[in-house]
């Protein structure tokens, strides 16, 4: 196979070469030549699926399929029989080649994706980042606020994930249990820190306990940068087709550098690696530098305590300063990286190191009490995110109110309301931490041997329970209105089916699954009631804590017999569920870890939170378009270019969304020479509403505009794919769901209600690929010229250099198309501003 699949890549190489005029009929690989006579161009399907993955086989319906070109992570496969269809275009007059591109790897592919798990706040809060609204002017001061806001809300949430390492690590075990014989007697492996079970032993001195116990937080910090470091490797480093743009594109997924952040994710990774072990410096050094300060305490401690400090405070404006510098840069590609950036952690290394080493010092009478100063650290926290939560609000109502769109989810503040639910996932997820940590140790000695977490973190969980409440009103209220809309769908089924003998129970069935798939469009306003809901019960426990110092059962006893039996009850359910929470993340991190059909469940989850490029936060789980994108193009330009045949993107469901953006990233000889076929695609009910600045209606009309053709296919039981609503020439078709309402001669069996899978086994989904086929025909067999672009790099699949740089070098042919826009302006220099800033506006 790969003989002669190497043979053809050649020989179409060679073609591309030629004058088009020349261009004959390949020779058979197996040796018999066919006549030198012009040949009836070929035509390719290109298959993209959806989220959750799939196989090839069962893409392309084969029992054996083969790689033309890719990887084990992501690649392009078709039929074993169709791996030479070039060389025999005539057996193809009446039907295009498929092909498969399988990218589900990408984010379900080896074991280590389940410690993705542990990064879902940093990906919830890296996509309120691309939710900004639509606005005029890409580069304003609101713009580069939006941007700001949600990298220092992005900063904050790597800080409380190693303050939540620390407060384990150093409080509960190294301060609190280990100093407590109580809870250290029944644990071996603490007996050589606790002071009375090891006699005074070396390490018992709080501050060595602490610097020894400053090793786990610091490894955690040390993980997060590996995982970022070899992602940015694999996805970022990915670099994009580098030839001729279309100035007029609409949206910023056409710069050339949009799907390349390489630089960009550097600086943050260099920050965010700095933040945490600075986050671990401190809390070493704190509580030695608080006795140190102590009267009668040593001097030269002290100062020593004081200076490091002040060094301490210096790096994170150092870190905070790196964050807020810049954004994304994408109108080039910018290839350079900031080597001095590379200083930062390793002056935080220094400076960790600086802090053990101080905390380390011989202090003998110094004994551990209580907890570690942590209220005040996590109260701060949650306080800087609330009040970043606001100003983001503050600057999306303005942005939306500047170019005011009916279709943006909750009127602009979809992405403040996102990163609040992304800060209060983090806050859950530590709490949680915390709170089974200390259980586990107050349950293995004495009850009440040790103070426990710090009382906002129990406060926290204590609202968990009334936020369920009003979770749960809400699902019924929704249950409620998807049975009126039930009620309401029974008459549009029959008249969508005129004629048939009616069936109460196939009806109902058909009405259902038509308002269950309407949900979708109430989960905008459910998202903005938990968010606003979460907001009030954040501000109250923080209030709580910090009014009164205690939990809530605490707070509340000798009070109202029914304001403390709810306070305590509410306390104990939120440890309990936040208990059974942390239960089921492990045992679905470690199931992920071992089974690969539970990996690829979960990786449904990352297909749809990683489409975007890392650009509030470099820890989040890395974008999978970064590489998706740039194969797609590749794929495209080569193949076009080789064969000068005709190509259709054909793109499933989240596929649609990669489809949409690797056609916004084709040079516009190419781009003539491909038709788009989205069906199930989420491209304006989903994305268009959520992230408005780029796949807003602007962007759809653009990509309409500049696409030769495009067909949209959906269904009303779709819960996902909708219409596209562009205006023009016809995009849009709803196919009927199910195919048939009885048993008829072509369906004597019961059809399926299909709802957002099967697109391919309507009849209708061929007929429309080969309407498309057919407007790809050229009306004129000379050539256009096109302007030169720039050399495009080569592909190491089947079509070599020379097939991409005739992508934007060799004129292309007519079509019967309506034509592309005029331009209408020119892309300017690169500004160095934030993602948004740097692209087009879609407003």
């Amino acid at each position: 196979m790969t003989a002669r699949a190497d043979t053809i890549a050649r020989h179409t190489v060679e073609q591309a070469t030629r004058p088009a005029a020349e261009r004959t009929t390949p020779p058979d690989p197996a040796g018999a030549a066919e006549p030198s006579a012009p040949v009836t161009e070929p035509a390719l399907e290109l298959l993209v699926h959806g989220v959750g993955g799939t196989t090839p086989e069962e893409m392309l319906d084969a029992p054996s399929t083969v790689r033309v070109t890719g990887d084990e992570t992501a690649a392009v496969y078709r039929r074993e029989c169709d791996v030479d269809a070039e060389s025999r275009p005539r057996d193809y007059l009446d039907r295009p080649v498929p092909e498969a591109y399988v990218w589900c790897n990408l984010t379900s592919g080896n074991a280590s994706r389940a410690l993705w798990l542990l990064l879902l706040p940093f990906m919830v809060v890296n996509l309120a980042h691309w939710m900004r609204p639509s606005a005029r002017s890409a580069r304003s001061r609101t713009v580069r606020a939006h941007g700001l806001l949600v990298r220092l809300a992005g900063l904050t949430l790597t800080v409380l994930l190693v303050a939540a390492a620390t407060e384990v690590a150093l409080d509960l075990l190294a301060w609190q249990c280990a100093g407590t014989g109580a809870c250290s007697d029944g644990r071996s492996w603490l007996r050589f820190l606790s002071p009375d079970a090891s006699g005074g032993g070396w390490w018992s001195q709080p501050g060595r306990r602490l610097a020894l116990a400053a090793a786990v937080p610091a490894a955690l910090t040390a993980l997060l940068w590996y995982l970022a470091h070899r992602t940015w490797s694999a996805y970022e480093s990915q670099e994009p087709p580098t030839g001729e743009r279309d100035r007029a594109d609409s949206s910023s997924l056409a710069s050339p550098g949009f799907w390349y952040g390489r630089r960009f994710v550097a600086r943050l990774r260099a920050a965010h690696t700095a933040a945490g072990l600075l986050t671990v410096a401190a809390a070493v050094c704190a509580p030695a530098a608080r006795h140190d300060r102590a009267p009668g305490g040593p001097a030269v401690l002290a100062a020593l305590g004081w200076a490091l400090e002040a060094a301490l405070v210096a790096g994170g404006l150092a870190a905070v300063w790196v964050v807020s510098r810049r954004g994304r840069s994408e109108r080039r590609l910018d290839r350079r990286l900031d080597g001095a950036l590379r200083l930062l952690p390793l002056a935080a290394v220094v400076l960790l190191a600086a802090a053990v080493l101080y905390a380390g010092w011989s202090r003998p009478g110094w004994r551990s009490a209580g907890r570690l100063p942590g209220d005040a650290a996590f109260g701060a926290i949650a306080l800087l995110q609330g009040l970043l939560v606001i100003a983001l609000a503050v600057v999306a109502h303005l942005l939306y109110r500047r170019s005011p769109d009916p279709r943006t989810v909750l009127r602009g503040l979809g992405a403040p309301a996102v990163a609040l639910l992304a800060c209060a996932l983090g806050g859950v997820m530590t709490g949680g931490v915390a709170q089974r940590v200390a259980d586990w140790l107050d349950g293995g000695g004495t009850p009440g041997s040790i103070a426990g977490p710090p009382a906002l973190l129990t406060w926290q969980a204590s609202v968990i329970p009334p936020l369920l409440l009003i979770v749960a009103v809400l699902v019924a209220v929704l249950a409620v209105r998807t049975g009126r809309r039930t009620r309401r769908g029974l008459a549009a089924v029959a008249t969508d089916y005129p004629g048939e003998p009616q069936d109460d129970a196939r009806t109902r069935r058909i009405a259902a699954t038509r308002a269950r798939a309407a949900l979708t469009d109430s989960a905008p306003a459910a998202v903005g009631v938990i968010a606003a809901v979460t907001l009030l019960f954040g501000a109250g426990a923080l209030a709580g804590a910090w009014a009164t110092g205690e939990t809530p059962t605490a707070a509340t006893d000798g009070g109202w017999a029914f304001v403390a039996g709810a306070a305590r009850s509410s306390q104990a359910l939120g440890s309990w569920l936040i208990g059974l929470g942390f239960i089921l993340f492990v045992t679905w991190g470690r199931r992920a870890y071992r089974d690969a059909s539970a990996r690829r469940t979960i990786g449904i989850l990352w297909d749809v939170g990683t489409f975007w490029p890392r650009a509030a936060h470099p820890f989040a789980p890395p974008c999978y378009a970064e590489r998706a994108v740039p194969d797609l193009t590749w794929r495209m330009a080569t193949w076009t270019a080789a064969t000068d045949g005709r190509l259709v993107l054909s793109g499933h469901s989240q596929g649609s969304v990669l489809a949409a953006a690797a056609t916004w990233q084709l040079a516009p000889a190419t781009r003539r020479r491909v038709a788009l076929l989205t069906y199930g695609c989420p491209l304006e009910r989903l994305y268009g509403r959520w992230f408005p600045a780029h796949f807003g209606p602007a962007a759809l009309e653009g990509l309409h505009r500049e696409a030769v053709c495009w067909r949209n296919l959906y269904r009303a039981t779709d819960p996902i794919g909708g219409p596209v609503r562009v205006t023009g020439p016809e995009v849009d078709r709803l196919l009927k769901d199910p195919l048939a309402y009885g048993r008829t001669p072509e369906h004597p069996l019961p059809a399926p209600i299909l709802g957002h899978g099967d697109y391919q086994a309507d009849p209708d989904f061929a007929v429309e690929r080969e309407h498309l086929l057919a407007r790809l025909r050229p009306a004129v067999p000379g050539p256009r010229p096109e302007p030169a672009g720039d050399p495009v790099p080569a592909e190491a699949g089947s079509a070599g250099t020379a097939a991409v740089e005739s992508a934007t070098a060799e004129p292309a042919r007519e079509s019967t198309a309506e034509p592309t826009a005029a331009p209408t302006g020119a892309a300017g220099p690169d500004t160095g501003q934030d993602q948004g800033s740097s692209g087009r506006s879609s407003g």
